[in-house]
C-alpha cells in the first residue's frame, strides 16, 4: 500500500500537518517526520546540511510508493525525492514552498532574519543553505499539486508560475488571503485539495 508522507517546513514540527492527515486517514498508512535540530527535535549527529537531511529523511522512510504532502523547507526535499527517485513518488503536493528555486530572484522577500528572531536554536547551516534545483525540475514524473496562499511573502506567485512550468501537468491552486502556514489554518479545504490529487481530480484553480 502506497504511504503518505508528511514534511514539515522549518519549523520542524510534526504537529503541523496533524490537522490535515487527520483528515486523510482512511486514505492509507502515514509517516510523519519531524526534523533533527528543527522545533522541538533535538540535533542528530552528521547532519549539518540540507544534503545530509535529505539523507536523513530518506533513511527513514518506509519501503514501496508514497505520496509526499510537504510544506515550505520539505518542498525542496519532496522534490529532490521525486526528482530521484521517480519510481517511489506516486503523488506530490507542494505547500507554500519553493521547491528548490530562487525565492529572492522572483520577488520573495528574505525570509533569514524575521527566522533567526523566531527560531533561536535553529541550525546556522539552514539560512546558509542555497540549494537550487530549477534545472532538475523538469524531470519530476508524479503528478504534482500546488498549493499557495496569496498573501504569503517568502512564496509569491513568480515562484508558483516557474513551478508550474517547469514541472510537466503540475496544478495550481491559489488560496485568498492566508498566510505562510495557511495549510494548518484551514486543514478542511487542504485534506479535500490532496483528495481530490491522490483520486485524480483536477482542483487547478483559486478558493
Amino acid at each position: 500500500m502506497t504511504s503518505m508522507v508528511f514534511l514539515p517546513g522549518a519549523g520542524g514540527r510534526v504537529s503541523f500537518w496533524r490537522p490535515v492527515a487527520e483528515r486523510l486517514r482512511d486514505l492509507g498508512p502515514q509517516v510523519h517526520l519531524a526534523w533533527p535540530g528543527f522545533g522541538d527535535e533535538p540535533a542528530a549527529p552528521g547532519v549539518r546540511s540540507l544534503d545530509h537531511l535529505y539523507g536523513w529523511m530518506r533513511a527513514r522512510l518506509p519501503t514501496g510508493r508514497w505520496h509526499v504532502v510537504a510544506q515550505s523547507m520539505g518542498g525542496v526535499l519532496a522534490a529532490r525525492l521525486a526528482i530521484e527517485e521517480p519510481e517511489r513518488v506516486a503523488h506530490l503536493v507542494l505547500v507554500a514552498t519553493s521547491g528548490g528555486v530562487d525565492v529572492a530572484g522572483l520577488g520573495g522577500i528574505d525570509w533569514r532574519p524575521g527566522f533567526r528572531v523566531e527560531h533561536p536554536d535553529a541550525p546556522e547551516w539552514f539560512e546558509r543553505d542555497r540549494t537550487d534545483l530549477t534545472a532538475q525540475l523538469g524531470q519530476i514524473r508524479a503528478p504534482t499539486l500546488l498549493l499557495n496562499s496569496e498573501a504569503d511573502p517568502i512564496c509569491p506567485q513568480g515562484v508558483v508560475a516557474l513551478l508550474r512550468e517547469r514541472i510537466s501537468g503540475a496544478r495550481a491552486v491559489l488560496f485568498a488571503g492566508g498566510s505562510h502556514t495557511f495549510a494548518n489554518e484551514r486543514p478542511d479545504e487542504v485534506a479535500g485539495l490532496i483528495r481530490e490529487h491522490l483520486a485524480g481530480s483536477s482542483s487547478a484553480g483559486a478558493r
